[in-house]
């Protein structure tokens, strides 16, 4: 069997039944079986900034799904597998619900509404202010990833690979995209992107669409990679992460494919492109983007051409999560719940911060001057680091 965060969809049929949390959590190599390579052990290192848990709180397990917290100014919304949805103020628990029975995906939020889906097709919004229940629509398959909420409407992605925009009053349907996609393909956790008047959404074959927000009309499409190989397992090159819109640069990476920079500002024109292969997706700061890849290096690429700045590759086969940046650091999660801050600008090791011992699936995220991390144990932490 295939194994998977990202499980695979083979003959149409989503192997989702037949996956374990212990195989969803083999990202890194999505077809490695328990005989896969060993993780590298970690050294000792010599911290060059104080890092701590600031705060932290459980949500509840993710089972196997990814479950991706909402960050909006000092609010942070976060759910669960069995249900729960709460919203958390630097710390403090302002509210926890039972959204629904058992959710598959979340957190969207504006800030005003917050929105999560579940594996029968159900996307439910809920008030920001208090997790009032406000509507219930559905779509036409589970759903896996976070939502995209804007005053626009939201955005769901669908894992029969069809884009929905929802009214954010009511949830009705405004429009939805569909586009055919190959027999072998990986079940993707992430979701659509609102930048300028476009819906962003990667899919499997490589692509990178723009939709038009008004009515879902496909208006640009991007190769990130370009499937090759003499089998169907070898042609499988999905976009399977979120892409990244930063002064007028959209970038993405593909799973078995490339890492690739467009202007949007010139139509979409490629600014470079190289071959790379990650599940789980990049970070941009400043010049630099960064990515992890499927073995485990952690890398950064001058976001002007995509040269090598520096590789770290210490770390290998552990797992890890999309990376985040903050002014002189980048952080990246790993199987055993360990966060690892690297120095920005040559990638050693600045400090270590332990959870709980469970995976980190889900993408660092930003948190005011720190950072973000939920585990696939439940737990979510406020990282600082100073």
């Amino acid at each position: 069997m295939f194994r998977a965060a990202s499980a695979v969809l083979l003959a149409g049929l989503l192997l989702s039944g037949c996956t374990t949390l212990s195989e969803s959590i083999n990202k890194i190599n999505p077809w490695a079986g328990k005989s896969g390579p060993k993780p590298t052990e970690l050294q000792a290192i010599q911290p060059s900034v104080a890092a701590r848990v600031r705060w932290s709180a459980n949500i509840g397990k993710a089972d196997a799904y990814v479950f991706t917290p909402a960050v909006v100014g000092s609010s942070v919304y976060v759910a669960a597998a069995d249900g729960s949805l709460a919203r958390i103020d630097d710390g403090a628990v302002a509210w926890r619900i039972k959204a629904a029975p058992a959710l598959s995906a979340g957190v969207g939020s504006d800030g005003r509404l917050v929105v999560v889906g579940t594996a029968k097709g159900d996307i439910l919004a809920f008030s920001a202010d208090d997790g009032k229940a406000l509507w219930q629509t559905k779509v036409t398959s589970e759903v896996l990833a976070a939502p995209a909420v804007s005053e626009d409407g939201v955005a769901v992605k669908s894992g029969d690979n069809r884009i929905f925009l929802l009214d954010v009053k009511d949830g009705a349907r405004k429009w939805f995209y569909q586009r055919a996609t190959p027999s072998l393909f990986l079940r993707s956790f992430a979701g659509p992107v609102f930048a300028d008047r476009f819906v962003f959404a990667g899919f499997p074959g490589g692509k990178l669409m723009a939709l038009d927000v008004r009515n879902g009309a496909p208006v640009w499409e991007g190769t990130v990679a370009l499937p090759k190989g003499a089998t169907e397992l070898d042609r499988v090159a999905d976009v399977v992460s979120l892409p990244l819109f930063d002064g007028g640069q959209l970038c993405a990476v593909a799973f078995q494919g490339r890492v690739a920079c467009f202007d949007l500002k010139q139509g979409g024109q490629v600014v470079w492109a190289r071959d790379f292969s990650s599940s789980t997706g990049i970070a941009i700061e400043g010049r630099y983007l960064f990515a992890a890849d499927t073995k485990g290096a952690v890398h950064a690429l001058d976001r002007d051409n995509g040269s090598s700045v520096w590789k770290q590759d210490k770390l290998l086969h552990r797992q890890l999560s999309a990376p985040a940046a903050r002014r002189n650091l980048v952080a990246v999660g790993d199987l055993a719940g360990v966060i690892h801050l690297l120095r920005r600008e040559d990638g050693d090791f600045a400090a270590r911060v332990q959870t709980d011992g469970t995976p980190v699936l889900a993408p660092v995220q930003v948190l005011g001057s720190g950072f973000l991390v939920q585990t696939a144990g439940g737990t979510v932490a406020a990282i600082e680091a100073q």
